[in-house]
């Protein structure tokens, strides 16, 4: 629909995503120079309202973006006390001593906190610098004039299922600006348009992510211990999968607790939203929780490639920021502090484009400061721990891993850096050469069905609207992925948005409830044919996380 007339807005920085790279860019743009048209869209209902992290906050990005964020009341206050490292058997757990640790492992100084509610304030110092921010209005596609990405369109509405404009179709507004900041997080849609268009990840690895699954439970009293943070490893995911969990004590008598599975396994049969609900039935975690109630759920894939993955991130006309270009620190599990020093370098660079009068020029810059400065520095001392837990397993990349970030520390490894293999979606096997998982069923105390946490979400989409899940080819679920790998999608999604409905008598069919999606981008991701395609519904649809 690329054809219709819209009405446009002219600014200096168009920012796709209210996240802590969006908001630190427009921040900084805005401490730069006053007089910057700065503008931030966000596709949620409210900002905060898709922002899903643990999280235990690195504070240097915040530090640097606004020195006196304490004083300002900044929603950051859990000082981490103490951190716990455990692996798991079935029955029970070892704990892993802190001091072989290499000192990035340490979260002295950092705070336990709701990243929702941190971009809800940065929304706010923004706002009050100027920045107009939009929340609803999601960015579907991109505007552009010859070879440069000029702007995006956003707020378009009201089309019908088949995607033909409806009698209250708006069509929604162009955003033009010297630059466009793409800081949509993981695998955004427009984020994938430009990497194909610009080839940006052109002689790099390939990405790679996990599923992170996440719960806010309160609990007993005499059990929370604020500023206590738990890691673990091993039981149940054994030699399925790799991963491991966090267990985050808040304020308020709550815990942050969360699962991640890595999305490079091979089992199909593999079903990672199950292998969160046994986990909190082990001994030490059952123990934790009994007596106390679930009162959120979440999901969102998570970019684990590391330094070897991060794409070219500048492009004619704009730039990619945090999430988007995936730097992410993998064993640190922390990435929002090198969000915010992205979007800190990405308005240092655009500033001086603009003001040496080269507005609209690729930010060669940016790349320079990213890659030379605190993010590569951070990045590149743990390049090797994914590749070698994906190529040794668990406990080789522990001993191996610990000791090449100890030696990076130093300045030097003997490792060099380790490439990563195929992407996530290749490395699905086929269906026959796994055993199926036997899973218990929830029992609605500790664990619980995918539909019945999917309402913690507080998901919801507008039905009368074409489905954001889009099959390349509507045959290949059935045909393809259900023979080969039975159509692993109805494991993978965690908040089942995929089923394949059999009925005697006639053809299997796959069905798309895309009114349930958290928009965790996992069937983008790991769907084995690549035939899924996410993209973004009209604003204001999804999940409507209150303090995640």
């Amino acid at each position: 629909m690329s054809d219709i007339e819209r009405e446009s807005m002219e600014y200096d920085v168009v920012i796709v995503g209210a996240g802590p790279a969006g908001l630190s860019a427009a921040i900084r743009l805005k401490q730069l120079d006053a007089d910057l048209d700065v503008v931030v869209l966000e596709k949620g209902s409210e900002v905060g309202a898709h922002i899903l992290s643990g999280a235990v906050l690195d504070p240097s990005g915040l530090n640097r973006l606004i020195p006196d964020w304490a004083e300002k009341g900044a929603p950051v206050s859990v000082k981490v006390a103490r951190d716990n490292f455990y692996m798991l058997g079935e029955a029970g757990q070892i704990r892993v001593p802190n001091w072989p640790m290499p000192p990035l492992m340490n979260n002295h100084g950092c705070y336990i906190v709701s990243m929702a509610n941190v971009c809800r304030w940065l929304a706010e110092q923004a706002e009050a610098l100027g920045v107009e921010v939009f929340p609803g209005m999601a960015a579907s596609e991109l505007v552009m004039e010859g070879e440069r990405v000029k702007g995006v369109v956003a707020g378009e509405f009201g089309k019908n299922p088949d995607g033909t404009p409806s009698d209250a179709y708006e069509p929604g507004m162009e955003l033009h600006g010297k630059y466009v900041f793409l800081a949509e997080g993981v695998r955004g849609s427009l984020t994938k348009q430009v990497m194909a268009k610009y080839d940006l990840s052109k002689g790099k690895c390939p990405q790679k992510f996990g599923l992170g699954m996440k719960e806010i439970w309160e609990i007993d009293p005499d059990k929370h211990r604020e500023g206590t943070v738990t890691h673990t490893m091993g039981w149940p995911l054994g030699r399925n999968a790799g991963g491991g969990s966090f267990i985050y004590h808040f304020e308020n008598n709550q815990i942050l607790i969360g699962f991640v599975v890595h999305l490079n396994y091979e089992n199909p049969h593999l079903y990672p939203y199950m292998e969160f609900q046994r986990f909190k039935h082990h001994p030490m975690v059952a123990e934790l929780l009994k007596g106390g109630k679930r009162v959120a759920y979440g999901a969102r894939a998570i970019s684990e490639g590391g330094w070897q993955s991060v794409p070219k991130m500048a492009f004619p006309g704009g730039v990619l920021l945090g999430c988007s270009a995936g730097l992410v620190n993998v064993p640190r599990i922390k990435g929002n502090h090198n969000a915010m020093h992205s979007g800190i370098e990405a308005a240092e660079a655009a500033h001086e484009a603009i003001k040496a009068g080269r507005a609209g020029d690729e930010l060669g810059e940016y790349e320079e400061a990213v890659r030379g400065g605190v993010i590569g520095k951070d990045l590149k001392k743990v390049r090797n721990v994914k590749p070698m837990w994906s190529k040794w397993g668990m406990l080789p990349s522990l001993a191996l891993g610990g000791f090449d970030m100890w030696t990076n520390t130093l300045g030097f490894t003997l490792f060099g850096t380790m490439k990563h293999g195929k992407s996530d979606a290749a490395a699905t096997g086929e269906a026959a050469k796994f055993k199926p998982v036997d899973y218990p069923r929830p029992d609605g105390v500790l664990s619980f069905d995918r539909l019945t946490n999917v309402a913690f979400s507080f998901t919801n989409h507008e039905e009368n609207q074409p489905a954001h899940l889009t099959l390349k080819d509507p045959k290949v679920p059935i045909s393809v992925n259900l023979p080969k790998y039975a159509e692993p999608a109805q494991r993978y999604c965690p908040a089942g948005v995929y089923e394949v409905v059999e009925e005697e008598g006639k053809d299997a069919r796959f069905v798309i409830n895309f009114q349930n999606c958290v928009h965790c981008k996992t069937c983008d991701i790991k769907d084995p044919s690549q035939n899924i395609n996410w993209v973004t519904p009209q604003g204001g649809d999804g999940p409507n996380y209150p303090n995640m």
